[in-house]
């Protein structure tokens, strides 16, 4: 078993834009809790959007960014000890009226590593997390540990997402920013619930391409295309295939102003649009087509805990692929990593190891 720490050795960010490692003390356990040695944690563009765009955190810097954590627990509760656990990336209290009412991935006082945990985040050596809702890998299957912390966002919130939407067997469904960190993932998932349709959006043409292998049953390059025009596409190959522009299940993950744009403008008669993808523009619509399609936007966030072993299974059953989507760097490489990441065009998720 490892040793437990004197410190925590992390990587934080004490202001937008800037990162220092530095040592922080080992917090004292309470009950419910446990120590978790992180093995990787992934560069997710919401941690970008706190570094680099000013995107508030519920904690003020300085603290450390990463909520996408696997790792092994050392410490704490003596049944959890030695567990490789993924750490989900927002916790709910399981007490309020949010929670009671099945909603508790926007519990008000959840607990999300890098946000609203402290100081405390997955960019570290180590990390004290409520162990309630850890969700425990019993069998890897060959997959190293570090390529686990995907799930805990990149694959779970397009879950939940699906879940939101109630995706069955038979839908019909459309994943605009289907390249994207995220957006590889929901045309996995829309797929493995059983969608007959998985129309995949996005820029990349060689991307795209990919998402055929990964889900999606036709895709929809949207270079040089206006909204509408990427609309009228859309409209076409339903024509051509004999499908309903009605009925559609619509998920936006760009959270691009012009992703957002098509996805509203796909929106049609008892459709549902799931704004999953975050962006810092507005967009303008006319609300009251809402009442004349009898249609539905909902917003999504996170993922109930509980969702994680279903996910988990449908990982080792390779139902959902990471392998093709993930590198592996040394947490030293942090800012690179960033920098990388921030210019885009990475065909991977990286997941940073600790070497401290």
């Amino acid at each position: 078993m490892a040793k437990i720490p004197d410190k925590i050795e992390t990587w934080q960010m004490t202001e937008p834009g800037k990162l220092a490692r530095v040592s922080l003390d080992v917090p004292e356990l309470q009950a419910g809790e446990v120590l978790v040695e992180i093995a990787g944690c992934g560069v997710c563009h919401t941690d970008l959007g706190y570094f680099y765009d000013g995107v508030p955190t519920v904690t003020k810097p300085p603290l450390t960014l990463g909520h996408e954590i696997s790792g092994i627990v050392i410490a704490g509760d003596g049944g959890w000890i030695g567990k490789e656990v993924i750490v989900p990336a927002v916790m709910p209290c399981n007490k309020c009226p949010i929670c009671a009412s099945g909603r508790g991935n926007r519990c008000l006082a959840q607990k999300m590593p890098g946000n609203s945990m402290g100081i405390y985040g997955g960019f570290s050596s180590h990390i004290v997390v409520p162990s309630e809702d850890l969700c425990v890998i019993e069998d890897k299957k060959g997959t190293p540990l570090p390529h686990f912390a995907v799930i805990a966002d990149a694959v779970t919130s397009p879950y939940q997402a699906a879940i939101r939407a109630e995706v069955k067997p038979g839908d019909l469904t459309v994943v605009v920013g289907a390249t994207g960190g995220l957006g590889i993932y929901a045309t996995q998932i829309c797929s493995a619930l059983g969608a007959k349709e998985v129309v995949g959006i996005a820029r990349n043409p060689k991307k795209l391409e990919r998402a055929l292998k990964y889900g999606a049953t036709r895709t929809i390059s949207t270079v040089d295309k206006s909204a509408r025009e990427v609309r009228d596409e859309f409209r076409s190959y339903s024509k051509e295939k004999g499908l309903p522009v009605y009925g559609w299940k619509i998920f936006e993950w760009s959270g691009t102003a012009v992703g957002q744009e098509i996805a509203l403008d796909l929106l049609s008669f008892v459709s549902t649009l799931i704004i999953a993808g975050y962006g810092m523009q507005k967009n303008e619509y006319q609300l009251s087509r809402l009442m004349g399609f009898d249609a539905d936007i909902k917003g999504t966030w996170g993922c109930l805990p509980k969702y994680y072993p279903e996910v988990l299974k449908m990982v080792l059953e390779k139902k959902i692929e990471i392998e093709p989507f993930i590198e592996t760097r040394p947490m030293s490489q942090i800012q690179q990593a960033f920098e990388d990441v921030h210019k885009g065009g990475l065909d991977t998720r990286i997941v940073l190891i600790p070497d401290f």
